[in-house]
């Protein structure tokens, strides 16, 4: 997302800015004790940023946890909120990812109206098309499993919305940056 604005100032002059507004993506290594995962949020909230996706889960060695933070923010601010997790006493590593050099997906689930067995056999194909599972098929309903990066999520649902979404659950992303990277 960029934003633009110009003004003219009484003199004449021209001030331009340009804001670009880019989706982040945190990884935070930390300590594994109740109330890390508050403190986190609490930063957040403190510096007036928004949590977009989080998911938190214990590493390989049990003494330390792993969150994966998507926010969006421009440059300075996703700077500044690294810093303030990496201040912290509790935070071990912090990583700003560059997507492209990540693997991250999300885990969601839908669950979607059928009428019948038409709209069943075109919800299978679309979650075959973009490799999702289906479960749980009823006369009137049927849940598809889907993991991928948040755009292809995001494409699905807008494909899914014909049929009638019931409900939606999305675990958030997860991501680990790539060898060499």
């Amino acid at each position: 997302i960029a934003i633009c604005c110009s003004w003219n100032f009484a003199f004449g002059y021209d001030f331009t800015f340009l804001v670009i507004i880019m989706w982040s993506i945190l990884s935070v290594l930390v300590e594994n004790k109740p109330g890390i995962l508050f403190k986190v949020t609490h930063l957040f909230r403190s510096r007036n940023f928004n949590i977009d996706s989080i998911s938190v889960g214990i590493t390989d060695n049990p003494n330390y946890s792993k969150m994966t933070i998507t926010t969006y923010g421009d440059e300075k601010q996703v700077e500044q909120i690294v810093k303030q997790l990496d201040k912290m006493i509790d935070t071990v590593e912090v990583k700003h990812l560059d997507e492209h050099k990540t693997v991250f997906r999300e885990l969601c689930i839908f669950k979607l109206k059928i009428a019948n067995a038409n709209d069943s056999m075109e919800v299978n194909k679309l979650a075959n098309a973009y490799g999702g599972k289906v479960h749980d098929v009823r006369k009137d309903s049927i849940m598809v499993e889907l993991t991928s990066t948040p755009d292809q999520i995001k494409a699905f649902e807008e494909l899914a919305k014909p049929f009638g979404i019931i409900d939606v659950a999305r675990t958030g992303v997860t991501a680990l940056q790539r060898s060499g990277a």
